[in-house]
């Protein structure tokens, strides 16, 4: 079980997150955890606690600053109103620069509202060293996905409504025109294949996706 802890944002406010740490304690290397459009909740902090059963240093940075909800209609509005370049620049960047304090790589991993963000820490972040993106693209504008100069992984969904193949399509078509060192999978599952607490769990997708984030962070961050 994990605990809350305070850390340093670049612009030097106080942020707060979720932290899990493996058996082997703080000499491991990190991963920064980030929520869906829950909010930072049970889930989520479940999902820190197995990553940090696979040996790293885990991190979620509370984006929506102590707010959760289980109401789709207010979990909407918490996203629509989020600020993404600040959670992504001072949230997202803060506790990457936290988890780098040790000396080890820092991986980041993040579902849904998580995932867009992911792929933005992977442009815009510089101390991460990989990123495992699940079923989230970011607006084309908002990220130049051929910049992305880290080991990459998306996990993607054939009968997402939400993040839709077209649009996972228009962004493969990026990565490769950037060149950007990629592994890219196809579920054929609906969004948030991977919530063992929401309507769409499905457990094989969620195993297989999980082996390949575990292999890919083990390749990258170890």
């Amino acid at each position: 079980m994990g605990e809350m802890i305070k850390f340093k944002r670049p612009d030097g406010k106080e942020a707060s997150g979720y932290y899990a740490k493996p058996s082997a304690g703080d000499d491991a290397p990190g991963v920064i955890v980030i929520q869906e459009w829950w909010g930072l909740n049970d889930q989520i902090k479940g999902v820190a606690d197995r990553v940090a059963g696979l040996g790293y240093r885990a991190l979620v940075p509370d984006l929506y600053k102590g707010k959760v909800t289980l109401d789709m209609a207010e979990a909407d509005h918490m996203m629509k109103t989020l600020d993404f370049g600040d959670a992504t620049n001072q949230d997202i960047r803060g506790a990457a620069q936290h988890l780098k304090k040790t000396g080890h790589k820092v991986g980041v991993v993040g579902f849904c509202m998580g995932g867009a963000l992911t792929v933005l820490a992977a442009v815009y972040v510089r101390e991460v060293d990989a990123a495992s993106c699940w079923y989230g693209v970011p607006p084309e504008q908002a990220a130049d996905a051929r910049t992305i100069a880290i080991p990459f992984q998306g996990h993607f969904a054939r009968q997402d409504q939400v993040f839709t193949p077209s649009q996972v399509e228009a962004f493969e078509a990026k990565l490769k025109e950037g060149k950007v060192k990629y592994e890219l999978y196809w579920y054929d599952a609906n969004h948030a294949f991977g919530n063992e607490k929401g309507h769409f769990y499905n457990a094989e997708a969620a195993k297989h996706a999980w082996q390949r984030s575990g292999d890919f962070f083990a390749r990258h961050l170890k």
